[in-house]
């Protein structure tokens, strides 16, 4: 197995370019979209998620959030509305996905060509997927993703 490298004290990654070039691994990018993300939805929905992941690989990026659903919307899906809830979550990502989709690309500078995000009820799951029109610079450290285990803020639900 190849030494690891490092560039500026930063594990670094061959990238499955064809050129062979190095990727950095920045998993604090990773991490600032996660944050960014569940900041989205505490300030919509008045709670986020009390876990996301973020993953980049090639020109993807994938968020997957946990456990962000209302007392609301259990309560609903417990009584067998599940697809009312789907159906609000997906008018919500209609009506501000130009909010994730300009955090994206702010925080990758590449430009969003596609913004597409998925509710299942049991497990509390959200999956957003965006594609850009490049590839991502940067690639986490073994495996791609960085977690960042949200804590609520004071106050909220």
């Amino acid at each position: 197995m190849p030494e690891p490298q490092y560039e500026r004290g930063i594990p670094v990654t061959r990238g499955g370019n064809q050129d062979g070039h190095l990727s950095v691994a920045r998993g604090e990018t990773l991490r600032e979209i996660s944050s960014a993300v569940v900041g989205l939805y505490r300030e919509h929905f008045g709670k986020g998620p009390t876990k996301a992941k973020t993953y980049a690989h090639d020109d993807l990026v994938v968020c997957v959030l946990r456990n962000g659903l209302t007392t609301i919307e259990k309560t609903l899906y417990e009584r067998g509305k599940g697809q009312t809830v789907r159906e609000v979550r997906t008018a919500f990502q209609d009506a501000i996905g130009g909010d994730f989709i300009a955090t994206i690309e702010r925080l990758t500078d590449r430009n969003v060509t596609a913004f597409m995000s998925q509710t299942h009820m049991e497990p509390d799951l959200v999956i957003g997927g965006l594609a850009v029109d490049g590839r991502v610079g940067y690639a986490a450290h073994g495996g791609g993703g960085a977690e960042e285990d949200v804590t609520p803020i004071a106050g909220s639900p």
